[in-house]
């Protein structure tokens, strides 16, 4: 089994002997390897088949530009820029299967461009000492990135970190040899959601999405599945979105650490991709559950969902703001916008006689949000709530329109 190659990516002037025991440990396995220097200062032990002038010089700079900078981060910057723009074109033209990086705050930050450079489905690894930091923001995350702390690897060789880098080295060239490439015979559809116990209308959307040709990828917004969404949006992957579930725009406004980003409701505009959108749970903002809660919050309702996840209900004028944010943007859209507005909740939990049913709350955010909206974007109050089969119905009537119509492709 040598068919997969591993691109080995790292700073060889000062970690040359963790770098080539990961690149031995590949081999031993029957993978190939090819290796791609990052350093500035220093040189390799041996020669690697992309040298750090290769990198500075594919970012449109030179070593010499990056050592007369005199600002390590302006230098690493460029060669983050530079081994982007090598490691997407190699990747393009076949030189690798699958890719990985080993560095400390330096390395994982250049790290974190590689990879987003990269399609998705081929495998991203990352071996760091900050892995799972909170160092390391969502939006800077590749959808499919997958890290490993690299424990007791500061400085040199040893058995703790030959643990971690030996793991490291078997998992990229598994998932190289393992992995099912994305299935671009038919168009993808982008789905936003919540389990099926606050919102539901996936479970008839799916099957009728597909039995119109479609694929459907569901994404679970919590944060970085907020972020996947909105990463492969910005790469132009869907055909159209099903944006249902903007919590996390209402996380983001309001400081919660459970976020996508600030481009949220942004990257499938952006694109011109067509989007039918629903403010699915906007009445709450997901806090970290195994934290005090914030003083802000403390006169507020609030549900435990497990130990990882608090939820805080808004009030009215809080409810407003996050209303004038999805205003703001829904506005950078260049293609066609469809917002969705059930009057009768947003969520299985607000339905009447639920327990965080708030009629005022809900009418007090959908007049805010229709006196704000821009003009691009046009609305479908529903008499029903966001989990009965109208909600579902009235998305396939727009859906099955834009497709008769050409807006989006069969």
């Amino acid at each position: 089994m040598s068919d997969k190659t591993i691109l080995v990516i790292g700073t060889y002037d000062t970690k040359d002997d963790e770098l080539e025991f990961l690149a031995g440990v590949i081999r031993e396995q029957g993978g190939k390897v090819v290796t791609m220097d990052v350093s500035v200062l220093g040189d390799p032990s041996r020669p690697t088949d992309y040298s750090k002038h290769d990198v500075a010089q594919e970012g449109g700079s030179s070593i010499a530009a990056a050592i007369a900078s005199g600002d390590e981060n302006h230098a690493m910057q460029i060669m983050a820029k530079g081994a982007s723009l090598l490691s997407a074109r190699l990747y393009a033209g076949g030189t690798f299967d699958g890719m990985i990086i080993l560095g400390g705050t330096m390395g994982t930050d250049l790290a974190l461009d590689v990879c987003s450079a990269l399609p998705l489905g081929v495998p991203k690894y990352i071996v760091s000492t900050v892995s799972f930091s909170p160092l390391i923001p969502p939006e800077r995350l590749a959808p499919d990135t997958q890290m490993i702390l690299w424990a007791g690897g500061l400085y040199g060789l040893n058995s703790v970190c030959k643990a971690s880098l030996s793991q490291a080295a078997g998992a990229v060239l598994g998932a190289a040899r393992a992995v099912v490439l994305a299935d671009a015979k038919k168009p993808l559809i982008g789905m936003t959601s919540l389990g099926k116990s606050a919102l539901k209308y996936m479970v008839p959307l799916k099957p009728a999405l597909e039995e119109r040709g479609y694929e459907v990828a569901v994404f679970h917004a919590t944060g970085m599945g907020g972020r996947a969404f909105e990463s492969l949006a910005a790469q132009g992957a869907f055909a159209c979105v099903f944006d249902f579930c903007t919590q996390e725009l209402g996380n983001f406004v309001n400081g919660s650490n459970i976020s996508a980003g600030a481009d949220r409701l942004t990257n499938a505009g952006l694109r011109g991709i067509p989007q039918i959108v629903a403010p699915g749970c906007y009445d709450l903002v997901d806090i970290v559950g195994w934290q005090a809660v914030p003083q802000k919050w403390a006169d507020h309702p609030s549900h435990a969902h497990n130990r990882l996840l608090t939820s805080i209900v808004l009030n009215d004028e809080e409810r407003r703001q996050v209303a004038r944010a999805h205003s703001r943007q829904l506005a950078k859209a260049r293609g066609p916008v469809a917002l969705l507005l059930p009057e009768h909740g947003l969520g299985e939990w607000d339905r009447e006689g639920a327990d965080l049913h708030d009629k005022a709350g809900l009418e007090a955010f959908l007049q805010e949000l229709e006196a704000s909206l821009p003009p691009n974007v046009q609305t479908y109050r529903i008499d029903g709530h966001i989990n009965d089969a109208v909600f579902a119905e009235q998305a396939l009537r727009i859906f099955d329109a834009w497709r008769a119509d050409g807006v989006v492709a069969a």
